[in-house]
């Protein structure tokens, strides 16, 4: 059985609203913190509140359907429902990304949700629990923005202004796995850092790519990234006009790579490290790629000197 898009993306922002509204009533209280894994990553009581609240909205309206969450991991969706399509039809939910924001006082998360369909992320949803906008995007179909109570409007490639800048605003994302030894990210944010008037590392993946769609900023620069906080805000991003490619310049594989998931693992929805990304205008990421190779060849070079 096929999917009404609009239903779908109706619900995810319905859903990520509510969830923002959770996390907002409780971002500046006390509440709980546990590590997650070994790669300095944290989960709190607010990830797993607004989990709750996103999945069982999601399973409510869709339970044909798969739900891949951060905190909760994997679920099939329930074989004899009217919309059951076995894996065909995916959810990624990420319920706070910006998690080690939030527990040092920084008020820089969002809530993410996609939808994919065979793989192919088609519906989107992110939220701002703080200033309570939320972008929505739907493959072929455009990306929009609300605020608050205000109407949806629809989101155009924005202008490339750069706020009187002459050099562009760039941010960088990397995953959990990349370590302090891995000599191409160093590399690559210094070439990212002699270039760009300024270098956003915000550890919130979600709140870079709103900022591009809506021009805040003017590039994105991922490397080895993980897809639970990848595809909501990419689809956002294409659909304003903006272009993502892979660090040779050539098209992105956007479909969703990781899909075995277990409770509790979050990062382990990363796809292979190569899996790396550039986003902006088609100016702005080819000028990123050319710098991709430069990258290499002083980690090349950097490895062979030790």
């Amino acid at each position: 059985m096929d999917c009404d898009l609009s239903h779908a993306r109706a619900v995810a922002v319905e859903a990520a609203e509510a969830a923002g509204d959770v996390v907002r009533a409780r971002l500046f209280r006390h509440f709980e913190v546990h590590e997650k894994g070994d790669a300095g990553d944290v989960v709190t009581e607010l990830d797993y509140a607004a989990e709750k609240v996103v999945v069982s909205r999601i399973q409510a309206a869709f339970p044909g359907h798969r739900v891949i969450s951060e905190e909760m991991g994997g679920v099939d969706g329930t074989a004899d429902a009217p919309d059951g399509g076995g894996a065909r039809w995916t959810w990624l939910i990420d319920p706070v990304d910006g998690t080690n924001n939030v527990v040092i006082g920084l008020p820089v998360l969002a809530v993410g949700i996609a939808l994919c369909r065979d793989g192919v992320p088609v519906v989107s949803a992110v939220h701002d629990p703080v200033s309570r906008r939320t972008w929505s995007a739907a493959r072929g179909r455009g990306a929009w923005i609300a605020t608050g109570d205000a109407a949806c409007h629809p989101l155009h490639t924005p202008k490339v202004e750069g706020h009187g800048r002459r050099r562009p605003l760039l941010a960088w994302i990397q995953g959990y796995a990349v370590g302090r030894d891995d000599a191409t990210a160093r590399a690559m944010r210094a070439l990212v850092a002699d270039r760009a008037h300024r270098v956003l590392d915000l550890w919130a993946p979600l709140t870079c790519w709103t900022m591009l769609a809506r021009g805040d900023i003017d590039g994105i620069v991922g490397y080895r990234i993980g897809e639970i906080d990848l595809h909501a805000g990419a689809l956002i991003a294409i659909e304003t006009g903006l272009h993502v490619r892979d660090f040779s310049g050539g098209p992105y594989d956007a479909r969703l790579h990781g899909l075995g998931l277990g409770p509790g693992t979050g990062s382990g929805l990363e796809p292979p490290d190569e899996q790396s990304l550039l986003a902006g205008s088609a100016e702005m990421v080819a000028e990123l790629a050319a710098m991709v190779p430069v990258a290499r060849r002083t980690a090349a070079g950097t490895a062979g000197r030790t």
